[in-house]
């Protein structure tokens, strides 16, 4: 069993990413959430390239709570990634719970053209 949260969450997100794969038709989403701050990378596996990225560092991302703040990078993200050519990808919540920051970037992606 995991001791701390920490431990638990990469054990959580082995058992994901021996699941999900990213390609350069339909990359990985994954997400990575600070205390403060969220960001979000498109990745290809296959070459192991990050394609594109956005985060609440980003320019022209705001919001009046963190979690309008997860909304607008999966917004923003999902702007970089049609700029790119990219329509589809596979998200990896990393070992997070679906819920708050992470649930409102994927919505956000979603909202911005973004198939996962």
């Amino acid at each position: 069993m995991a001791k701390t949260k920490q431990e638990r969450r990469e054990r959580v997100k082995k058992g994901i990413r021996k699941k999900i794969s990213g390609t350069t038709g339909r990359p990985r989403l994954t997400v990575f959430r600070s205390s403060r701050h969220i960001y979000a990378q498109l990745i290809d596996d296959l070459a192991g390239v990050t394609l594109t990225s956005a985060s609440s560092h980003t320019e022209g991302v705001s919001g009046d709570n963190p979690v309008a703040v997860g909304k607008a990078v999966g917004l923003k993200l999902a702007e970089n990634a049609k700029s790119e050519g990219i329509d589809t990808a596979v998200f990896d919540r990393n070992g997070y719970r679906y819920h708050g920051r992470i649930k409102a970037l994927a919505d956000g992606a979603r909202e911005g053209g973004l198939k996962l």
